[in-house]
């Protein structure tokens, strides 16, 4: 008899994971399944698809040859469920353990899976705390009940403070907590762009690729140039590629955009850290010590460490306070289908279909792209939060629930009504100018505020600030915008309106 059957779930290829801390090799079994229900509850990127079906392929590979036992059930085995649940019952009757051991998931909707566990196996289930990340969800909602969450920047100071990551004698190394005004500069014409480490496929994922093709072929996504690592060496050579070639220009450049340059100097580590190929602990450190090192400059490693120290640990602490009723909010009463562009379908707007293009070559768009490109035109478009939730949840490579739906929900759209930001990340065309070169080569008129030629975003900001005034006209940290918006007469409104409509309904220009 099996002594303890440990589950690990795709998004938990860490050999230190907790359900692992303190595995029997001689008495206990690893448990892996790749289910339908995973790949097909949103229609995902192919790639996304492939990187974690091969990393998983390879971590098990990885277990075995530290002589554990793996029980690892694939996608196409005929007798596969395609169900957790489902898989674990038939792996319990298979090796009559007399315990279950998992770490808790990143999804709610896995949670309540796991909840039932138990009572339905009639065994005993341990679910562990995922101590792969800095603040734990009871930590975090201790800090909920001190009132240090109500804000990202105050709940990231708090965790610097914890972590001693870049602080001096207590205090913030440089004197300052963040350096934004550094990390706002537009590409200068000429900067060469590193060439960014991929990696070639080995047979393990040659057949998951193949697997991919003739299963979701008609997912939204190319699964061609697919070269993303799939082993823990392979994500530790692409985090060194990142620190050494992109991290020392990472800051002054992090918020620009570039016609064809798919990757400029961002990290592209993301997917290794929401599947657990690296661990943030690791990256933070290396990243400071880059800087301890004269390595890299102080504001492209802070703005990078926030990323992950701040932000990504504030999301998921959001995520697991505030579900599952956080999903159900539309603060703006946002309605709007998802427009077909979104999919794929062609456009003359050339920021869109830049950003859109790279999503559909590489599951992956940097932060910019997707929160004042993509996600400024779902906003000021009023697409029905859950239809946008659902393309961002789908189309990249690092989109798990836990860090999806609030960033979208929260940031991009607003629909929490302010629990995530102060205010909406809404911009006009002016944003994307200047910090792209997409407008240059655009059909639409940057300079045009109105009318069939004026850049859709000019028109569609002020109908969003004048559709909101009643929500956001009293938001202190809009007051100038609403001043400048009252200044204007009653015709400039009816003009943006009438152009925002016209647009967005696709019907007769007035």
């Amino acid at each position: 008899m099996t002594e303890t059957l440990r589950f690990v779930l795709g998004d938990q290829l860490t050999r230190s994971l907790s359900a692992l801390s303190d595995l029997d090799p001689e008495a206990d079994i690893v448990l892996m399944v790749e289910v339908g229900d995973e790949t097909s509850y949103v229609r995902h990127h192919p790639q996304k698809i492939a990187l974690i079906l091969s990393a998983m392929r390879h971590f098990a590979e990885e277990l075995r040859e530290k002589g554990v036992t793996v029980d690892y059930v694939k996608l196409d085995d005929t007798d596969n469920t395609h169900s957790f649940s489902d898989e674990l019952a038939r792996a319990v009757k298979r090796h009559k353990p007399k315990r279950i051991v998992a770490t808790e998931p990143g999804e709610w909707r896995v949670w309540e899976m796991m909840r039932d566990w138990e009572s339905d196996l009639d065994l005993p289930v341990e679910i562990r705390a995922d101590d792969r990340f800095y603040c734990s969800r009871d930590d975090f909602a201790k800090l909920v009940d001190d009132n240090k969450t109500g804000r990202m920047e105050y709940f990231y100071r708090e965790m610097r403070r914890r972590t001693g990551l870049l602080m001096e004698e207590g205090e913030p190394a440089g004197g300052a907590w963040n350096f934004d005004e550094d990390n706002r500069k537009s590409l200068p014409k000429g900067l060469e762009t590193p060439h960014r480490m991929r990696f070639r496929p080995d047979a393990i994922t040659e057949e998951v690729l193949e697997l991919v093709a003739a299963r979701f072929d008609n997912h939204f996504g190319d699964l061609e140039g697919f070269g993303w690592a799939v082993t823990r060496e392979e994500a530790l050579r692409a985090l060194r590629h990142f620190l050494k070639d992109c991290l020392p220009t990472f800051g002054d450049y992090q918020d620009a955009m570039k016609t064809g340059e798919d990757y400029l100097f961002h990290g592209l580590i993301s997917p290794y850290l929401n599947i657990g190929l690296l661990t943030a602990h690791e990256v933070c450190e290396k990243a400071a010590q880059a800087y301890a090192d004269g390595e890299a400059p102080l504001n492209a490693v802070e703005g990078f460490v926030r990323q992950i120290l701040g932000w990504r640990e504030f999301v998921r602490g959001i995520y697991w306070t505030e579900m599952p009723d956080y999903v159900e909010s539309n603060f703006l009463n946002a309605k709007r289908d998802l427009p077909a562009m979104y999919w794929g379908a062609e456009t003359d707007m050339r920021c869109m279909s830049e950003c859109i293009g790279a999503t559909r070559r590489n599951a992956y768009a940097h932060h910019i792209q997707r929160l004042m490109v993509t996600g400024n035109f779902a906003l000021l478009a009023g697409v029905e939060p859950r239809q946008i939730e659902q393309w961002y949840l789908e189309v990249y490579a690092d989109a798990f629930e836990w860090v999806e739906l609030p960033n979208v929900h929260g940031m991009v759209m607003h629909a929490d009504g302010g629990r995530l930001g102060s205010k909406p990340y809404a911009a006009s065309g002016s944003y994307i100018n200047r910090m792209s070169d997409y407008c240059k080569t655009c059909d639409y008129s940057l300079k045009q505020k109105t009318g069939k030629e004026a850049c859709p975003f000019n028109y569609l900001y002020w109908n969003f600030l004048i559709e909101n005034e009643d929500k956001l006209g009293d938001n202190h940290r809009m007051g100038l915008i609403y001043g400048s918006l009252r200044k204007k007469s009653e015709a400039e409104r009816e003009e943006i309106t009438r152009s925002a409509k016209a647009f967005l309904d696709g019907g007769d220009w007035p």
